[in-house]
C-alpha cells in the first residue's frame, strides 16, 4: 500500500508509535469516513479509533473468536487447523474483540506454509474488505461469540528448534507454519540447519536419529512416526532440496539431529 501510495504521489504518513497525540493529526486533517486496518502489529488507542466518522475496521486473518492476535496464520496451521478465513471487523479497544461485518472461510491445504497461506488470506481480504466498504450501511455488526475464543500469540525465534521427542506430523506442521519466518531449525553436527518442508511418514527409532537418506528425503525419527525432510538449508547457503543438500553435505543412517 506504501508503494502504491508513493507511485501515485499521495502522502503517506507513518509513525512507529500512535501513543503520542501529536502522531493523530494527520489522520484527523485527513478527514475521514472510515479507517481500515491490515497486519498491523499494534492496538490502535481510543483517540484513534474515535477519528473516522463511520468506525475503524480491521482485516483479520482468521475466523473470529479463534485466534486474536498477532499470529493467527501460522498458530492455525500449527495447531492443525482444517480451515481458517478472513473476518472483517469493526474495531474497539480490546485485542481483536470487535463485532464481525463479514465472515469467509477457505481451506488450509496440507502443504500449505505460513507464506502461501498468507497469500490466499491477502487475496480473499482484499475482495472482502471492498465489498464490505461497498455496502458498509447494509451490514450487520454480530458480536463474536464468547466460546471459542483462542489467541495466537507473536511467533519467537525461541520457538525454531524442533523437538523430535514430537509426533512427526506436529513438526511438520510446525515447519509450514514458521516458513518464511523464523524457520525451523535443528542441529545437525556442529551447525544449525534451518528445515523448510517435510513430510510425516510411518517409522520408528530415537527420536532425531536418522532412518534413511537418498535423492526421496531424509528420513528421521520423531516420538511418533518419521519426518521425511525434503528442503534444508545451510548456514549462509540458500534452500536446497535434500538430494541437493546430500551432494554437499553426507547424511548417513545413524547420524542424528537434536
Amino acid at each position: 500500500m506504501k508503494s502504491l501510495a508513493q507511485a501515485r504521489g499521495i502522502a503517506v504518513h507513518q509513525p512507529e508509535r500512535l501513543k503520542d497525540p501529536a502522531t493523530h493529526a494527520p489522520l484527523r486533517a485527513a478527514d475521514v469516513d472510515v479507517m481500515v486496518v491490515a497486519a498491523y502489529g499494534l492496538i490502535l488507542p481510543q483517540a484513534v479509533l474515535d477519528i473516522p466518522r463511520r468506525g475503524c475496521l480491521n482485516i483479520h486473518a482468521s475466523l473470529l473468536p479463534r485466534w486474536r492476535g498477532a499470529a493467527p496464520i501460522q498458530r492455525a496451521i500449527e495447531a492443525g487447523d482444517a480451515e481458517t478465513g478472513i473476518t472483517i471487523m469493526r474495531m474497539e479497544a480490546g485485542l481483536d474483540t470487535g463485532p464481525m461485518l463479514l465472515r469467509e472461510s477457505i481451506p488450509i491445504a496440507a502443504d500449505d506454509s505460513a507464506a502461501s497461506l498468507h497469500d490466499k488470506l491477502a487475496a480473499l481480504g482484499g475482495r472482502m474488505i471492498v465489498d464490505a466498504l461497498r455496502s458498509l450501511d447494509g451490514l450487520a455488526a454480530t458480536p463474536q461469540p464468547a466460546e471459542g475464543v483462542t489467541y495466537a500469540s507473536k511467533i519467537d525465534k525461541a520457538e525454531a528448534a524442533l523437538d523430535f521427542r514430537r509426533p512427526a506430523v506436529e513438526l511438520d506442521r510446525r515447519i509450514r507454519a514458521f516458513d518464511p519466518f523464523p524457520g525451523a531449525t535443528a542441529v545437525l553436527g556442529e551447525a544449525t540447519v534451518k528445515l523448510w518442508r517435510a513430510r510425516a511418514e510411518p517409522g520408528t527409532g530415537e527420536p532425531g536419529r536418522v532412518l534413511a537418506g537418498d535423492a526421496e528425503g531424509i528420513l528421521v525419527a520423531c516420538g511418533e512416526g518419521a519426518l521425511r525432510l525434503l528442503e534444508l538449508q545451510k548456514p549462509g547457503g540458500r534452500r536446497l532440496s535434500a538430494a541437493e543438500f546430500q551432494r554437499g553435505t553426507a547424511v548417513r543412517p545413524g547420524d542424528r539431529f537434536v
